[in-house]
């Protein structure tokens, strides 16, 4: 089973029924398209919503993206998204609102026996699980390691504080938030997310300190519902070239350092020892991911 970690910096939502913004998906420099057939869609175009799921994922990877879909939480809807999202053009499916890691676990299931069916390697499909409830919050550490397809973790802000009856402030969500990257990091999956809203987009420069603070918190990623939010993602989410300069060359003196018998050296008036150089090694694997992620992206874009 493919057990990679996408590098997924902005996950930008898109209606998959809303020509204007499929059309104009592949502009956004989104990292990955999150087809959505929850929030987004009334119940009454929920079926229209998933026969236009395959099409509209088959443009979108035709254009070298990666093709995500939210699917609904109760479970006669679910397995209809589900039947529905299945096939080469997804990559991953969003669950909402989990409560255990047997919901996500039974998921798995039902996705290996249609990967089968549709002669798909199985594990093709990952999963990113939202953690919404209560419930899903107090299980949140078991719902992450459920399963090898999943592949992310994120606390839904505005449904977790309904189910918690409290408001979506900071001080809310940042204690949730914090559990969400000690969940995600400890399941080798990957945080995403930041405190506040997905909605709060409107004040660009306090929507860049939410996500540079989210990133100095441990997260990689983020939702987006708006095509403004995913610039802002796409920088800070990523080494800049000075980390990745200062990186190399921590490492370059540290391990000259450890060829002179030496546990420790000074690099630009600080100390560099083994913590120092593991974390500048994943600043490194980091930025290497994500130059792999583009280069897939523009071999995998098929001509117009």
């Amino acid at each position: 089973m493919a057990a990679t970690t996408p590098a997924w910096r902005s996950m930008l939502f898109v209606p998959v029924l809303n020509e204007r913004f499929l059309s104009r998906a592949a502009e956004r420099d989104a990292d990955c398209i999150q087809l959505d057939l929850e929030d987004a869609i009334p119940p009454g175009q929920k079926e229209e919503a998933r026969h236009a799921v395959g099409p509209a994922a088959a443009r979108l990877a035709a254009q070298g993206l990666d093709v995500v879909v939210r699917i609904n939480r109760p479970w006669r809807q679910a397995l209809a998204d589900i039947e529905a999202s299945v096939g080469p053009d997804v990559c991953c499916l969003t669950l909402p609102k989990v409560p255990d890691a047997s919901h996500v676990r039974t998921i798995a299931e039902i996705v290996d026996e249609l990967e089968r069916e549709r002669g798909m390697t199985v594990g093709h499909t990952r999963l990113v699980v939202m953690i919404e409830t209560a419930e899903g919050l107090l299980n949140m550490a078991a719902i992450a390691a459920a399963h090898p397809r999943v592949a992310g973790l994120i606390v839904g802000a505005e449904d977790l504080a309904v189910s918690l009856g409290a408001s979506p402030t900071y001080d809310t969500l940042y204690i949730h938030n914090a559990q969400a990257v000690v969940a995600a990091r400890n399941a080798g999956i990957q945080p995403i997310g930041f405190v506040g809203s997905v909605a709060d987009y409107a004040d660009e420069e306090k929507f860049r300190r939410t996500i540079r603070q989210a990133r100095e918190m441990g997260f990689t990623g983020g939702f987006c519902i708006h095509p403004k939010q995913v610039p802002i993602m796409n920088e800070v989410f990523a080494p800049s070239p000075a980390e990745i300069e200062w990186a190399r060359g921590a490492l370059e003196v540290f391990e000259a350092a450890l060829a002179d018998g030496l546990g420790a050296v000074t690099f630009r008036g600080a100390m560099v020892d083994l913590p120092v150089a593991d974390r500048a090694r994943a600043l490194l694997a980091r930025a290497a991911n994500l130059d792999r992620m583009r280069a897939s992206r523009t071999r995998q874009a098929v001509p117009a």
